[in-house]
């Protein structure tokens, strides 16, 4: 598509990972998207329009592709990028190109900005991370480099918001222009390109890169400064972080705090949000006379919808963390960490990101897994990706915890989420390991993350970042969750006794319901596990969306916040309560408990993510093995502790 012919012109957003790209599209744009300072991120297309504040006179939309570090691409990411220069299938060829430098990797990011000068691209350029370099006493003559290359240069900062005014207006001002560059990728990079381009590009950076301090080194000498002065600034840091002993331990006590502070830090936002939808379920019982509409409310709405909103807290504050970990940098020392056992599964440091955004979901997971150009690993990325303990789990591992944590003794939750999620990457490397047996090789695959900086994380960007992250999950949570609780009130509340008992007695109306009838004929099935016909049901539900369990659980149980304590503690008292019909047996107990846990933790519940792992694998495949084996090993599993636990005595 001509750039003449369209209505609104495009601006990509073009740089190698770790550059600053997505941070510097946010305060372009002024919305709200993922920052991370890895290659996997930013796997889709993002686009925006200018933000308001800016007062340009072009209309367009700003791109922002995913990391490129050649035009020579080798990943599906790149490949992705690549598309959009060529012919992006919405907006055309890009009218402008905005090329995000880094300026402590010069040699290298100058490389990628040679390529786009010489594919006859409209380029302005952001030069990011001077702060860095100042404070090594290296500086950038950027007035000189605009004339080696031709093309503006702008300083910028996106984590501050300085220089952004000024790239804004010089993008709008190269679209005024009327003289229209016709792009044209080039082809050539044979070795003979590739040495001749990065000696060119030393001879630039050896006029461009100077130091603060006239009396220290010669010109000659200056070409290695830059990553003598990273290395020896970093070493330290580096000795620590990447050290194959201390570097693990300090990975697992760093992990390990985050998630014990997950589970203390959310205790009074929890008991915050138990308290206002207690206070609502009683507003309406005054408010209505005892009705069928009454219940549909209060047992339907309120208490499905409040049983799940009250772990928001905890899924924020991963959130937060996370992306505190994330901007930092320290991210990248961690897939560094466990890049090595990661290789004897088939896998590397590479599937380390993708696997640990499966934390937060799946679906994000499998999809960053395009930036792995192995074929054979990217496959099995993908196949163990529904294994990490996403925040859909999360409201069911926090409901589960708190019934057989003891109430003095908070960290031993705390300690118990780890375990969970520290599971969860053995049944995954499990689960790589068996399966690399099974998939072809598709060549040898080597490791390569560029280690960005270290940087103290920007409150106000993290703050965004998890807000909006938060709302996401709230967002798409949200329906599924009051269909789905208005589906199961139904069927939980209809038909009811029958006319012909007495009403003395009746039993709990849930007796009577379709519900009961059915899960009634599954439950020889959920007797080794410790489960009833009503755990079933929610079992059943939570196959949709597995936050559904805990909102099913609050429906079938009838807890609503009408007493005085609050709605959590009102499912859990109806949990220690709960009695097996044909036993009189506790329902719930250590055993049974962990049984669940279990099975959530390795059970695919999610449709979603069926149908995404169909996407990009190419096929059903693996989808159908990953829901018959995962289920059902959760299954086999969750039998085998419950069982093993009762014959120990803890139960």
């Amino acid at each position: 598509m001509h750039s003449s012919l369209k209505e609104t012109k495009s601006v990509v957003l073009v740089g190698q990972p770790n550059a600053g790209k997505t941070t510097l599209f946010n305060a372009l744009t002024g919305s709200n998207f993922q920052t991370g300072n890895y290659p996997g991120v930013t796997v889709d297309y993002s686009f925006g329009k200018p933000d308001s504040k800016f007062k340009i006179q072009n209309k367009f939309q700003i791109i922002d592709s995913p990391g490129l570090n050649s035009l020579n691409a080798k990943s599906e990411d790149e490949k992705v990028t690549v598309s959009c220069l060529a012919n992006h299938p919405k907006f055309g060829t890009p009218d402008l190109v905005i090329c995000v430098v880094d300026a402590t990797q010069l040699s290298r990011q100058l490389y990628l900005l040679k390529q786009l000068k010489e594919s006859n691209f409209r380029i302005v350029v952001a030069v990011t991370m001077l702060d860095i370099l100042v404070k090594k006493n290296l500086k950038i003559d950027l007035t000189k480099l605009s004339e080696k290359f031709e093309i503006p240069f702008v300083e910028v900062n996106g984590r501050t918001v300085s220089g952004i005014k000024e790239l804004m207006e010089k993008v709008d001002s190269e679209l005024l222009e009327k003289d229209i560059p016709v792009p044209k990728l080039i082809t050539d990079f044979s070795k003979e390109y590739i040495l001749g381009s990065f000696k060119e590009i030393a001879l630039i950076e050896n006029e461009v890169l100077n130091h603060t301090k006239p009396d220290l080194k010669s010109a000659s000498e200056k070409l290695n400064i830059i990553s003598q002065a990273s290395h020896s600034t970093r070493k330290a840091d580096e000795s620590l972080f990447l050290h194959p002993i201390l570097g693990g331990f300090l990975f697992l006590v760093i992990m390990g705090s985050l998630f014990t502070s997950i589970y203390w830090l959310a205790a009074p936002l929890m008991d915050l949000v138990d308290e206002f939808f207690g206070f609502t379920s009683g507003l309406v019982i005054d408010a209505l006379p005892d009705s069928v509409l009454r219940d549909l409310v209060v047992d339907g709405l309120i208490a499905g919808v409040g049983s799940v909103i009250i772990f928001v807290p905890q899924i924020m504050i991963l959130f937060l963390l996370m992306g505190i970990l994330e901007d930092s940098g320290y991210l990248s020392r961690a897939a560094v960490i466990i890049d090595w056992p990661l290789k004897k599964l088939g896998l590397s440091g590479r599937s380390f990101v993708p696997m640990l955004s499966g934390f937060a979901c799946a679906i994000p997971g499998m999809m960053a897994a395009r930036t792995i150009p192995n074929l054979r690993e990217r496959m099995l990325t993908i196949f163990v990706m529904p294994l990490m303990s996403c925040s859909a789990r999360l409201p069911v591992y926090a409901l589960l915890l708190t019934f057989i944590t003891p109430e003095d003794k908070p960290w031993i939750g705390g300690i118990s989420l780890m375990f969970l999620y520290a599971a969860s990457l053995f049944f995954g490397s499990l689960a790589a390991g068996i399966a690399k047996k099974f998939v072809q090789s598709s060549g040898n695959s080597i490791f390569s993350l560029e280690l960005p900086s270290y940087k103290f994380p920007v409150p106000k960007l993290i703050l965004r970042s998890t807000f909006n992250r938060t709302k996401s999950y709230v967002t798409n949570a949200g329906v599924p969750i009051i269909v789905i609780s208005l589906v199961l009130w139904f069927f939980t509340y209809f038909p009811g006794a029958p006319e012909n008992i007495p009403e003395e007695e009746q039993l709990d109306r849930i007796e009577y319901s379709y519900a009961s009838s059915v899960s009634k004929i599954l439950e020889p099935v959920l007797h080794p596990m410790g489960a009833d016909w009503r755990v079933g049901v929610s079992l059943i539900a939570s196959f949709a969306a597995r936050e559904v369990f805990v909102s099913s659980m609050a429906l079938i149980f009838h807890v609503t916040g009408e007493d005085d304590d609050t709605l959590q503690e009102n499912l859990l008292q109806s949990m220690r309560e709960a009695k097996i019909q044909s036993t009189g047996e506790k329902l719930f107990t250590f055993s049974t408990v962990i049984g669940l846990l279990v099975f959530f933790n390795i059970a695919l519940q999610c449709l979603t993510t069926v149908a995404v792992a169909k996407k990009e694998t190419g096929g059903w495949k693996i989808p159908i093995i990953q829901v018959v084996v995962y289920t059902g090993m959760a299954y086999v599993l969750a039998i085998i502790t419950v069982q093993g636990l009762r014959v120990l005595g803890f139960d």
